[in-house]
């Protein structure tokens, strides 16, 4: 059957559950296993989908249109496999499909209580996925950290579900912080050894202990936690902070986590293949160049809002051995500002990602139309493609009051519109375009060049589109539309052959990008940006 592996957090947040949960996957599917990962989130939201991208972070998409929590970026771009509705579960999912089935009468009358109706729900969202991914060894983190309120149905349910499968089905890793006081110059354990406590309260003793801290542990040190824990002091494996994160599974490779797992699933402890892996290491850690990127957004605050794009500026970066310096640029601050040579004097290339919303898209506009002008490397992505054509729109077709229904419904010319499926909709929640959309590629296109193929596969998260009624008149001045969904007749990918790179989609690219294997779009705009330089 199936195995699980349960990756839980102690002590405070941010200790890097999802790099752990990511490098276990990472270091198992090198063995031969098929693995498959999901992330457990105790906020009572549906989804993040309707979250701020300033609170929450981005929102990440599935390829079959689920909006999730940013830690499946991490997962699918460690484990280049694709996840889908099964891999983020959170408690006002669960919540709201037993109240759906309350109401439907399914529980036949019966009072519905947390356990075990709820914990019910959540045992099953574990064993589907392991059905429906056919998985042999499923990787799930719990979000949050052990005691906090929101999350104890789920640690209960968990502590259930062992119950169910046995200790040879299923291991528990728990992640806690080792911290090194300065003063007395000395590792503290008696953080950890709570956080078991904590765990052990609810019924729950780990297999492995993750120790995240800034040095190594010592041997004495070691042995503490392993005497306080009831953990084998094999098993308690460091996490010392690292350069990058690539570094993270090779050095959990080094202390054999994947062949502590495997021993008690009574799995073979096969070969690793893990060069592709160093070799990235070695790439990401011998950047010989760098350039300056500007992006410009209305979340730059918090550039977690912004992680694939950032990571996907990343990947092409490594691929021809240049680190990428991101210059972040509000784009509400923009508006305001005269002097854009300024503000873009060493920047080789300009980024506009995605968003909702009327705020600071006129700073985004001014970003576009300065790149278009000065011939910088311009990718627009989702808003950054519609305000691209709106730019164009204003500055070349000489249609001034050229907007968006999104940010003016009266507008007398939007060249993007609200979808015609779209405009019935109320709730808004689940209800864009959301994942894989085929796109057709024009022949002796930019875009046909980058991927090399003639139909592609994008996952899309927006409510509006390019209003077909001016494609005439822009192609007429020089746009290229070399991506057209054709089932839909919508424009998927325009570009100005022209410049020295200009081109936008609709789509977003980012989710698709990998350390390894860097997405075409990305790869080309950071070629072009580098003989700027």
């Amino acid at each position: 059957m199936t195995k699980y592996v349960f990756v839980t957090g102690g002590v405070c947040s941010g200790l890097g559950k999802g790099i752990t949960a990511s490098s276990i996957a990472l270091l198992l599917k090198a063995k031969g296993y098929k693995v498959f990962m999901q992330k457990f989130d105790p906020y009572m939201n549906v989804d993040p989908g309707t979250m701020s991208p300033i609170q929450h972070g981005e929102v990440f998409v599935t390829a079959d249109g689920c909006e999730t929590d940013l830690d499946l970026g991490h997962y699918e771009r460690f484990i280049d496999e694709e996840l889908n509705y099964t891999s983020n579960i959170t408690n006002g999912k669960i919540y709201s499909s037993v109240i759906e089935k309350e109401r439907k009468g399914d529980f036949l009358g019966a009072t519905i209580q947390i356990v075990p109706h709820i914990s019910n729900e959540i045992k099953n969202k574990i064993y589907e996925a392991g059905i429906t991914s056919k998985a042999d060894v499923v990787i799930t983190e719990i979000g949050g950290t052990v005691g906090d309120i929101e999350s104890s149905v789920m640690m209960e349910s968990l502590r259930q579900f062992r119950l169910e499968i046995g200790k040879e089905n299923s291991l528990f890793v728990h992640t806690t912080l080792v911290p090194y006081l300065y003063g007395s110059n000395e590792l503290k354990t008696k953080p950890t050894q709570n956080s078991i406590i904590e765990l052990r309260r609810l019924g729950i003793q780990p297999d492995i202990l993750v120790t995240r801290s800034n040095i190594s542990l010592t041997e004495s040190i070691r042995k503490k936690i392993a005497l306080f824990g009831s953990i084998p002091t094999n098993n308690i494996i460091e996490a010392v902070d690292a350069t990058n994160i690539y570094e993270i599974p090779i050095n959990f490779h080094k202390q054999e986590i994947e062949k502590i797992i495997l021993n008690q699933f009574n799995l073979p402890v096969r070969q690793s293949k893990l060069k592709y892996w160093q070799d990235l290491i070695d790439s990401v850690n011998n950047l010989k160049e760098e350039i300056e990127i500007s992006l410009v957004g209305k979340y730059t605050e918090l550039h977690d809002a912004y992680l694939s794009v950032v990571e996907s500026l990343k990947h092409a970066g490594y691929k021809y051995g240049t680190k990428i310096k991101i210059q972040w640029v509000d784009s509400e601050t923009l508006e305001k500002d005269k002097d854009l040579e300024k503000i873009f004097k060493n920047t080789k290339g300009i980024i506009v990602p995605g968003g909702f919303g009327n705020r600071g898209t006129e700073g985004m506009i001014k970003a576009i139309n300065y790149a278009r002008v000065k011939n910088i490397p311009y990718l627009g992505l989702c808003l950054g493609m519609q305000l691209a054509v709106i730019e164009f729109a204003r500055n070349v077709c000489n249609i001034k009051d050229a907007s968006s229904t999104e940010f003016d419904e009266l507008c007398k010319n939007p060249i993007i519109d609200l979808m015609s499926d779209q405009k019935s909709i109320i709730n808004m929640g689940g209800t864009l375009r959301l994942g894989n959309y085929e796109c057709t590629l024009k022949k002796d296109s930019l875009a046909h060049k980058f991927y090399g193929e003639d139909k592609i596969l994008e996952r899309h998260r927006h409510r509006y589109e390019f209003n077909n009624k001016y494609r005439e008149l822009l192609e007429e001045k020089g746009m290229v539309f070399s991506g057209i969904n054709e089932s839909a007749n919508l424009v998927e990918i325009v570009e100005l052959p022209t410049q020295s790179f200009f081109v936008a989609c609709q789509f977003h690219p980012e989710f698709k990008s990998r350390p390894t294997r860097p997405h075409p779009l990305f790869d080309n705009f950071i070629k072009a940006s580098l003989k700027q330089k």
